[in-house]
């Protein structure tokens, strides 16, 4: 039997590009909290992502609108996408369905795929705690940096400058 898996629900901070490889990069938050997931994806996926998340319509459907088109003619919501597990720094999800009958249905996916979806159907986007606490990492808001550096500001002593 597998063991309980803990997820975190997480938002899609947008699409970048790594410099200075150029590569782009999808930047997931936990929603109660301040870690980051950085996931590289694929060119076309950051541009599927892209157009979506900037509201740009293609005259035609592109793969993921595709796949969103068959599962509602197909009557299957897609309740969630989970970033489950990440192996030699390969990252590992599942669309999570939920069919007519109310049976879930997980689907093996590249996380770029999966979100690419999740952005189309504004569902909800998790990841296991532990591809979280493996290549997350924690970035303090300007609120935290501010207050560590007045902190700074008013425990400063001149010898601190000394060479």
């Amino acid at each position: 039997m597998d063991k309980e898996i803990k997820l975190i629900e997480m938002t899609l901070e947008g699409v970048r590009i790594e410099l200075p490889t150029q590569k782009p990069i999808l930047l997931l938050k936990e929603i109660k909290g301040n870690r980051y997931l950085p996931i590289w994806v694929g060119a076309f996926e950051a541009s599927a992502i892209a157009l979506e998340l900037s509201k740009i319509k293609t005259p035609r459907p592109m793969t993921h609108d595709l796949i969103v088109n068959i599962l509602k003619d197909l009557h299957i919501t897609i309740n969630a996408i989970e970033v489950c597990d990440i192996k030699d720094n390969t990252f590992y999800a599942y669309l999570d369905l939920l069919s007519s009958s109310n049976d879930h249905i997980k689907v093996d996916s590249r996380p770029s795929d999966a979100i690419a979806i999740a952005v189309r159907q504004n569902c909800k986007i998790f990841s296991a705690e532990h591809v979280l606490m493996q290549a997350g990492i924690e970035i303090q808001t300007i609120e935290d940096e501010v207050k560590n550096f007045k902190d700074f500001l008013d425990h400063v002593e001149p010898e601190d400058f000394a060479k």
